[in-house]
């Protein structure tokens, strides 16, 4: 028969095992666990700083932006109010201007009507001057001198009277 040695339980050799699996496992802590460990802590603090100056970052950014928004809307209402005063002056600047003109028309047409006023008295005055010289020499001959001038003078200007009064 066959000795069975082979399937034989030796427990010098099991702890044996045991003990080179712990001091196995000691050395494997001391030089793998231990820095392995304290690296993903590290690289942990640093993904950790890394996220904290981003949301930093992204905080003064939208501050950065709340501010440009803020500028844009004063920049917004000043020009608004810049093309309200622009808008106003012009209107000022247009009703004067229209009023300047309104009053030199005015002018001209007032001084053009006492010109035309002037000029038809002129010319009244130069018509019943002719009238007068011409119906003075008319009568003279009619009537031979038989009224003297001035009579004949007072009697033309009053028919010449009634004649612009009616007329007039």
């Amino acid at each position: 028969m066959q000795s069975l040695d082979v399937i034989s339980i030796n427990i010098w050799q099991i702890v044996i095992s045991l003990c080179n699996l712990v001091i196995l496992f000691l050395i494997v802590k001391k030089l793998l666990f231990k820095p392995v460990k304290n690296l993903l802590a590290e690289r942990e603090a640093m993904a950790n700083a890394e996220y904290e100056k981003a949301k930093t970052a992204r905080a003064e950014a939208e501050k950065s932006r709340d501010e440009w928004d803020e500028k844009m809307k004063a920049a917004d209402d000043e020009a608004s109010r810049i093309v309200k005063t622009a808008s106003d002056n012009a209107k000022i600047l247009s009703e004067r201007i229209e009023a300047e003109a309104k009053d030199k028309a005015e002018h001209i047409v007032s001084s053009a009507r006492t010109e035309a006023d002037l000029e038809y008295k002129r010319a009244s005055d130069s018509i019943r001057g002719e009238i007068v010289d011409v119906s003075t020499s008319i009568v003279e001959k009619v009537l031979e001198s038989e009224i003297d001038k001035n009579k004949h003078h007072e009697l033309i200007n009053s028919f010449l009277d009634k004649i612009g009064e009616t007329h007039s």
